[in-house]
């Protein structure tokens, strides 16, 4: 487990690397500019979960046929995705470039945060849209590779990209050595660039190497069976990301209706909490990996171990964070609000009031993305889904509502909101695991339904044990 989740971790730490790098530069460009991107990215995250879902469901097959020792049926699914989320990643770019406008348009917002923050926010977006394709690229090369059990290779990718993205950052944002100075442009224009590479070597790794599932030009044909187990899973994966997305949004317009700095704060502070979830996020992921495999190879009692270890380790580890963010919240956010001004003290203070609010949770998050990671790897995504509907609709967004906007809590409200939510959400997936209702592979299921006809090998066979 803990060579499966050390270099998720890694590339989950990168991955933030992105965003923060964003955050430190354009927190020393101005708080709106630092606002615009908190603004933006609920609204991005909507269109990304369109096809976001499919990649659990490519990262799951691929785990559950690999398990059952069915190379040739892993490498089809991994390239049935690649082009089926190729489809949708330019679909949802050109939608959401011609979207970006209206969305915000509809936004309701302070006077300060509508005139200085949304047309900052529009900027970021279109230029964001223009190049999903290379971030979905990326997207589904880390998580075929999962599957498969190969952490370290979308690690080092994610590595050069992340570094390629440090270097042109403050370059394209601030205009230096002679680069037009692009502002909030820049910062997405340098995540692309840098996705595009990501992408690029990714795209050989899969067709030139045998680092990954075994994937030919043949396997980009359409083929119905594959497409339906990977709908079959993906939908409801994507509705999952979409109601979050979705959810957010709702938190966003809520928030906006408060000064441009509690609109920072609740950015700066999400990035912060996001950094520090990077052991949770890890886990879950491995956790997903890992029973995939052994329920593919039909060893259920093995997966369930699995879970209950990774679960212990999350949440000691995560307590652990909860601790230190506390009592380090104020150092930690005041490095990435570089301007002065009592517009980016007052920014400090609330985040540092969200920060600390929301460390209560930090060991409940790391049981519940383990358990979710379980839920996924078992193929069994609509329960994953009901669980985060429930931390999400039925836990964050009214509990923020009642408390900032019907009891008097006003900014408060939305940071206790935010841990009260995930709390729920996971003591209740937690106790629904314990049913084992998730124990049985989809592509056994699969099977079934087509009389065998899906994959090369879904019964017995006497090769090496997945990893626990």
């Amino acid at each position: 487990m803990v060579a499966l989740a050390w270099p998720i971790i890694v590339t989950e730490l990168l991955q933030v690397a992105y965003n923060l790098a964003d955050t430190f530069w354009l927190g020393r460009y101005s708080t709106d500019a630092l606002a615009a991107i908190s603004l933006a990215f609920p609204l991005i995250f909507l269109f990304i979960s369109v096809g976001g879902g499919f990649t659990v469901a490519g990262s799951t097959l691929v785990a559950q046929y690999t398990g059952a020792q069915s190379e040739g049926s892993a490498g089809t699914v991994a390239g049935q995705t690649l082009s089926f989320i190729t489809l949708i990643a330019v679909t949802v770019g050109v939608a959401g470039f011609l979207l970006t406008d209206p969305m915000l348009s509809v936004l309701p917002s302070s006077a300060g945060t509508g005139a200085d923050v949304i047309p900052l926010a529009g900027e970021y977006m279109s230029v964001f849209f223009l190049g999903l394709p290379f971030l979905f690229g990326f997207f589904v090369f880390s998580a075929l590779m999962r599957g498969y059990g190969n952490t370290r290779a979308p690690m080092v990718v994610m590595a050069v990209s992340v570094l390629v993205n440090v270097v042109i950052d403050p370059i394209l944002i601030f205009g230096w050595f002679g680069a037009p100075e692009l502002g909030v442009q820049g910062a997405a224009l340098a995540t692309i660039i840098s996705r595009g590479i990501a992408t690029v070597i990714g795209v050989y790794i899969l067709f030139g190497t045998s680092a990954g599932p075994s994937v030919s030009v043949a396997d980009f044909r359409p083929k119905i069976e594959y497409v339906r187990q990977i709908v079959r899973i993906g939908v409801p994966s994507a509705v999952e990301q979409s109601a979050t997305a979705l959810g957010f949004i709702t938190l966003t317009v809520m928030v906006i209706s408060f000064a441009p700095e509690v609109v920072a704060a609740y950015g700066l502070g999400n990035r912060l909490t996001s950094l520090i979830f990077l052991p949770a996020l890890g886990l879950g992921r491995a956790t997903n990996t890992i029973v995939g495999q052994n329920l593919g190879a039909r060893k259920p009692e093995r997966a369930e171990r699995a879970v209950y270890l990774a679960a212990s380790v999350g949440a000691g580890v995560m307590v652990v964070a909860g601790v230190v963010a506390y009592f380090f919240a104020e150092p930690i956010v005041s490095i990435f609000v570089g301007t002065t001004g009592a517009d980016a003290v007052a920014t400090v203070q609330f985040s540092v009031e969200y920060v600390r609010i929301r460390a209560f949770e930090f060991g409940f998050i790391g049981v519940l993305q383990v358990v979710l990671g379980a839920y996924r790897g078992a193929g069994n995504t609509k329960t994953a889904l009901a669980f985060s509907l429930v931390a999400l609709w039925l836990g964050r967004v009214p509990i923020v509502y009642l408390l900032s906007f019907e009891y008097g809590f006003a900014e408060t409200g939305i940071w206790i909101g935010m841990a009260v939510g995930q709390i729920l959400g996971a003591i209740l997936a937690a106790a629904w695991f314990t049913r084992g209702t998730w124990k049985r592979s989809v592509i056994d299921a699969g099977s079934e339904e087509s009389d065998g006809r899906v994959g090369e090998s879904t019964g017995e066979h006497d090769a090496d044990e997945p990893a626990p």
